[in-house]
């Protein structure tokens, strides 16, 4: 847990790691100057947390996926003399269905980024820091899947209306009977991905989502077959009419591929423990080439749980490495108990530091095992930055070459050792680098807290500030 300390106890108490201890006089009164003290927030309370904490960027996306929903709702009760019909609502559903898939499937959301982060800097900041927000795609998702559930739920009521008053000539009750079954996996995957379930229980969130979710998929495949023969035998079109004229069909025959692909890239891997100390290991991975700015999945239960970390590509350009910090059960048991192989699923995915390239000049900020995704930014050596990381011990958790990293990206990096000193103020802090470096935007990695606290700290103050939102 960070917290804040007396500026003059600790302001100037920077310990460069490797480096020379002594501080020349010059630079400790740039260092002063600058950091005199913080400048005022801009608006009032009300007016900041409603721009920086209630109207982020995530539940903006959600807000406007769901606004498109209920306008489609509009027209289709306005076409249909009040009421969608059966199928507008299954399509809808299914296609809302396919668009929250494609936001977790590897591919298309590389695609997102890269399209996002081609601009040059010759584009004005204003616009540049707008598409920097990319990373918060997970309200699409998430907006997409709670509309899906409106969808269907709609769906559901108009079929069983439908059955009730044409029991013998209307859809088979074998429709209705799947439609409940959905309805149940619908309602377990939106509880289990309420977000203080999903942190108290995110292994049990994770196997629910999973499983759930494919029984879902399962079963609208079994409605559309249900809906095709039933269309066959009461129409003069064929089976493969009825079929493959249905949109619903398409939606969730693309969903199918997405969640296909990314399974069928499930492979045991070779791996190479490098304890680093009682609470960190780098794990080692030789199969391919890593390029900077991807993550990857790894497990050894690949059907109950996994955990996605940032890769380190190899000083030599053969393999890449993760580091994994003690931050919970399963990270405990691979810094123990070293594995010698383990699964990975998908293709690498890029994360939050992958913006970076949207700016001239940046303040990278972490704390603790937070380092490890800086890695890969810092191998790349394609954004100047400057480097604020605070943690306990670095040399003795991390190890010399971590360290040697970190000060070969900048070699005035701040490394501060929260071993027997008092925590950083990390807002004025990051501000001194601020000033220094004349740095467009500032990205944290670290805990929620933290983040929440440096994001806030630096929006509040007219910064452009990025931090995981830990929404997946």
């Amino acid at each position: 847990m960070e917290t804040q300390e007396s500026p003059s106890v600790v302001s100037l108490e920077l310990c460069k790691v490797g480096a020379s201890s002594s501080t020349s006089s010059d630079s400790l009164k740039n260092v002063e100057s600058l950091a005199s003290a913080l400048p005022p927030k801009h608006g009032t309370t009300h007016t900041r947390w409603l721009s920086h904490t209630f109207f982020t960027v995530y539940r903006k996306m959600f807000a406007a996926i769901f606004t498109l929903n209920m306008i489609a709702l509009v027209i289709f009760m306005v076409k249909n003399d009040g009421s969608p019909t059966m199928a507008n609502a299954k399509n809808a559903c299914s296609a809302n269905i396919l668009a929250s898939i494609l936001m977790r499937q590897e591919n298309a959301v590389n695609l997102v980024y890269e399209l996002f982060t081609c601009v040059p800097h010759s584009v004005p900041l204003v616009i540049r820091k707008k598409l920097a927000k990319v990373y918060h795609y997970g309200g699409v998702h998430s907006g997409c899947g709670v509309a899906a559930v409106f969808w269907f739920v709609l769906y559901t009521i108009l079929a069983t209306i439908h059955f009730a008053q044409n029991p013998s000539h209307g859809l088979p009750v074998a429709n209705v009977v799947t439609c409940y079954f959905c309805v149940t996996m619908f309602i377990f995957i939106l509880a289990g991905a309420y977000p203080r379930i999903r942190i108290k229980f995110h292994d049990h969130f994770e196997a629910v989502h999973r499983f759930a979710g494919w029984s879902a998929l399962m079963t609208l495949w079994a409605q559309t077959f249900i809906i095709a023969v039933h269309t066959y035998n009461t129409t003069q079109v064929s089976l493969a009419h009825a079929i493959f004229t249905a949109p619903s069909f398409w939606f969730i025959g693309l969903s199918t591929c997405c969640t296909f692909l990314s399974w069928s890239r499930l492979r045991q891997r070779a791996v190479r423990a490098e304890v680093l100390s009682p609470h960190a290991t780098r794990l080692h991975f030789d199969y391919r080439n890593m390029p900077p700015f991807y993550g990857l999945k790894i497990s050894d239960r690949p059907m109950l749980e996994w955990h996605a970390f940032a890769t380190i590509p190899a000083a030599d350009g053969k393999g890449f490495s993760v580091v994994v910090s003690n931050a919970g059960d399963w990270t405990r048991k691979t810094i123990q108990n070293p594995p010698k192989k383990l699964w990975t699923r998908g293709y690498p995915l890029h994360g939050l530091l992958y913006t970076t390239r949207l700016f001239r000049q940046i303040v990278l900020v972490a704390t603790g095992s937070g380092i490890g995704p800086c890695l890969s930014l810092m191998h790349s050596n394609k954004t100047p930055r400057r480097i604020f990381w605070s943690t306990r011990d670095p040399v003795q958790t991390y190890g010399q070459g971590v360290v040697d990293t970190v000060l070969n990206a900048d070699p005035n990096a701040v490394i501060w050792n929260t071993s027997g000193r008092n925590y950083p103020d990390m807002v004025l802090e990051v501000w001194k680098l601020i000033l220094e470096c004349n740095a467009e935007a500032v990205f944290i990695i670290s805990n929620p807290k933290v983040t929440k606290k440096v994001v806030y700290g630096m929006e509040s103050r007219g910064v452009a500030a990025y931090g995981a939102i830990f929404d997946s």
